[in-house]
C-alpha cells in the first residue's frame, strides 16, 4: 500500500492541473469570444478617446456648493422643489429623478471613465503604447496637475438644497473611478508609465481609501444595508486592490460573506430591499453587477469568492441564477415595473460575462452578446460603471 500511495498522489495531482488547464482553456475562450465581440467597439472608442483633451470638475462650479472648484459636488437625484415653498428646502419624490439638479462633476466623471476604459482596452489589444501615453495626460490632470484635480474625498456629494451640503450617500457616485484604477493597473506594465507618476497617482487612492474608511460618511455608506453597502465593498475592493492594501482586501472578503450575502440576499438570490424600491428591477440589476464585481476583484489563486456559500446556500451563483431568467427575456418579471427607466434596461450587464466566465455558463454570455453594449442613457450610464469588460478579464 505504502509503494501506492505516491502514484496516487502522482494521479491526483495530474487530474487536478488536468481540471485547472480546462479551466483556463474555457477562460481563454471566453476572452476571445469577449474580444470578438467587442472589437468594433474598442477601435470606435480608443479612436474617440486620443481626440479627447482632459476635462475634470475644476470645469464646472455651482454656486449651490459648499466646495470649492476642486471638490466633487452633486446634488440628490429623488429631491425636487417644493411647490408649496420654492425657496425652501427640497422635497423627496424617490425613484423621479430631478433633470434641474447639478450632474456636471458626475458626467465629467463619468466621461473620464469611458476615456481611460476605451484606451485601456486598446492598449490590451493592440499594445500600442500611444494610448498608455494618452491616458497618463488625463490621469495627471485629474489626480496630479494642482490647477485642475481633485480632491480625493466626497465631502459634497448629493447635497440636497436647503437640507444637507453632502451625505454618505454621494460615494456612490465614485463607482465610476473603478474602470480608471482598473485601467492604472493593466497600464502600469508599460514602460511609457513613469514609476514617480505612478505612485503619485496611487497615493490619491490611498489618501481615498483613508477618507473613504473614516470619515463618518464613510463609515454610513459602508453601513447602509442595500445596493449602497454593496457598492462602498466593491469601490473599496477596487481601490484596495490598486494600492496593494490586502488588509482592506481581505476586510472586504469578510464583509461580503458575513454581511452582503445574509443580509441582501434572500433563500431564491433575490434582493428583497431591492424590489422593495420604485425601480426594483433597475436596482436588483445593479446590485448584482456589484456582487459580481467584487467577486471578481477579491477572487484570486488563495481566494476564491465566486465559490464562497453561506451556510444556508446563498451565493453569487445564486443571485445569478434567480435574476438571469428576467433579463434574458424580460416580459418574464414577476414583480412590480420600474417607475422610471423600464424600457432603457437591460443592457449587456457585467454579471453576464463575469459570470459566464467564472462558472463557464455559455448561456449568460450569448445574452449577454445580444444585448447593448454602448448605451447611451445617462440614468443607465450612472448605473452602469463597468463598461468595458475586457479589462478586468484578464
Amino acid at each position: 500500500m505504502k509503494r501506492l500511495i505516491p502514484y496516487k498522489r502522482f494521479i491526483l495531482t495530474a487530474f487536478l492541473n488536468s481540471i485547472a488547464f480546462l479551466l483556463a482553456s474555457q477562460n481563454q475562450s471566453i476572452r476571445e469570444e469577449v474580444t470578438a465581440v467587442l472589437k468594433d467597439h474598442i477601435e470606435k472608442e480608443s479612436a474617440w478617446a486620443l481626440q479627447q483633451k482632459p476635462i475634470t470638475i475644476a470645469a464646472y462650479s455651482s454656486s449651490r456648493s459648499a466646495g470649492t472648484i476642486h471638490d466633487f459636488y452633486s446634488e440628490g437625484d429623488y429631491w425636487w422643489p417644493d411647490s408649496t415653498n420654492l425657496e425652501g428646502p427640497y422635497i423627496q419624490r424617490d425613484g423621479m429623478s430631478n433633470p434641474d439638479n447639478f450632474t456636471a462633476h458626475r458626467l465629467a466623471m463619468i466621461r473620464f471613465s469611458r476615456i481611460i476604459g476605451a484606451l485601456t482596452s486598446a492598449y490590451i489589444t493592440t499594445k500600442d503604447e500611444r494610448y498608455v501615453k494618452h491616458a497618463r495626460v488625463h490621469l495627471k490632470a485629474w489626480f496630479i496637475s494642482p490647477e485642475t484635480k481633485m480632491k480625493p474625498n466626497l465631502l459634497f456629494a448629493q447635497a440636497i438644497k436647503g437640507k444637507v451640503t453632502g451625505r454618505g450617500i454621494g460615494i456612490i457616485d465614485t463607482i465610476h473611478l473603478m474602470e480608471v484604477a482598473q485601467g492604472i493597473m493593466v497600464m502600469e506594465e508599460s514602460a511609457e508609465f513613469p514609476q514617480e507618476e505612478l505612485a503619485q497617482l496611487k497615493d490619491w487612492f490611498k489618501n481615498y481609501l483613508q477618507w473613504l474608511t473614516t470619515h463618518e460618511y464613510g463609515i454610513t455608506e459602508m453601513n447602509a444595508k442595500n445596493n449602497h453597502g454593496t457598492c462602498w465593498v466593491m469601490q473599496v475592493s477596487s481601490f484596495a486592490k490598486l494600492t496593494s492594501n490586502t488588509t482592506l482586501m481581505e476586510f472586504c472578503r469578510d464583509r461580503f460573506k458575513n454581511v452582503l450575502l445574509p443580509n441582501q440576499m434572500d433563500a431564491d438570490g433575490k434582493f428583497p430591499l431591492e424590489l422593495s424600491r420604485t425601480k426594483p428591477y433597475g436596482y436588483s440589476i445593479f446590485n448584482l453587477d456589484a456582487m459580481v464585481m467584487i467577486a471578481q476583484i477579491l477572487s484570486d489563486s488563495k481566494n476564491n469568492v465566486w465559490q464562497y456559500k453561506t451556510s444556508d446556500g446563498k451565493s453569487i451563483f445564486k443571485g445569478i441564477e434567480f435574476l438571469y431568467p428576467f433579463v434574458d427575456e424580460k416580459s418574464k418579471w414577476p414583480y412590480d415595473k420600474d417607475v422610471m427607466y423600464w424600457e432603457n434596461w437591460p443592457v449587456a450587464q457585467p454579471f453576464l460575462v463575469f459570470g459566464a466566465n467564472a462558472y463557464n455558463k455559455i448561456e449568460w454570455l450569448t445574452t449577454w452578446k445580444k444585448l447593448e453594449n454602448a448605451p447611451t442613457n445617462d440614468e443607465v450610464i450612472r448605473n452602469l460603471p463597468i463598461r468595458n469588460p475586457l479589462i478586468w478579464i484578464m
